[in-house]
Parts: structure tokens; sequence; C-alpha cells
């Protein structure tokens, strides 16, 4: 949004009463404080942790760790090789946990 710095600015008294003006229009509009989403349909979306999913499907493709690719001893996190920050004891570490 363009700023005209060189438009007359408004005085601290019409700003207040354009703000007061506008709390009016709100007060009395009343439809302001109503919400439209449903709670329960709302409510329906969410998942509780600890809840029985034992007939739900995964839908992800699970494919194992390439050639090119590690597995990060302090994340344990599959990522490739190019982020391998350290080599300790044996263990490679990626650039995040360095």
């Amino acid at each position: 949004m363009a700023t005209d710095y060189d438009a007359p600015r408004k005085t601290d008294e019409e700003i207040s009463e354009d703000s007061i003006e506008e709390l009016k229009n709100r007060r009395n509009d009343k439809n302001s404080g109503s919400v439209d989403e449903d709670e329960a349909e709302a409510a329906e979306s969410f998942e509780l942790p600890g809840a029985d999913l034992s007939n739900e499907e995964l839908t992800v493709r699970v494919v194992p760790r390439q050639a090119d690719e590690f597995t990060c001893a302090g994340c344990f996190l599959v990522k490739n090789r190019s982020q391998i920050a350290a080599v300790r004891d044996g263990q490679e570490y990626c650039v995040d946990c360095v």
C-alpha cells in the first residue's frame, strides 16, 4: 500500500473521533459478536491423544534409506550425505545437530 507523505495529517482529535464513531458502529452491529463456525463440526475434526486409531490405514509410502543418505546420530532423521557435518566415534551428525 502506497503512502502519500505530502497529504495533510489528521490531528489527534480527528483520529479519536474517527475511532469512537467506528466503535459505536460496531456496537450497533448485531452480527459482530457472532461466530460463523459451528463448534460441534470443529470439534469433530480434532483427534484426541490416546484415541483408538486401530481401524485407520496409513496413506504414506515409506521408502527405505537410500545409498546417498545417512541417519543422524543426534536427531535420528534421515538426511542427504551432503549434510554430514561431523563424524564422532563412527557416528554421523548433521549440520543442524553440530
